[in-house]
């Protein structure tokens, strides 16, 4: 099968929104290809570390917020 890994990125980044704190960290629990693929994309700051969350570039919270709403709001 394949997947769309756009789209799986974009569920992951809409995901991550929901565990927002501190203005735009939010917590690290996705597959790292993924967030690799996020920071690729200018979505997020640096994943490696030993941290336990991820900060999201302005741009990253602005289509991780679309993306929710896109993705997960009811019609």
């Amino acid at each position: 099968m394949d997947l769309d890994t756009d789209k799986l990125d974009a569920a992951a980044l809409a995901i991550l929104s929901l565990t927002l704190h501190d203005g735009r960290r939010v917590w690290k629990g996705v597959d790292w290809a993924i967030t690799g693929r996020l920071f690729e994309k200018g979505l997020i700051e640096n994943p490696a570390g030993r941290a336990k969350s991820l900060i999201l570039t302005e741009a990253g919270l602005a289509e991780a917020q679309a993306a929710l709403a896109e993705l997960f709001s009811k019609r």
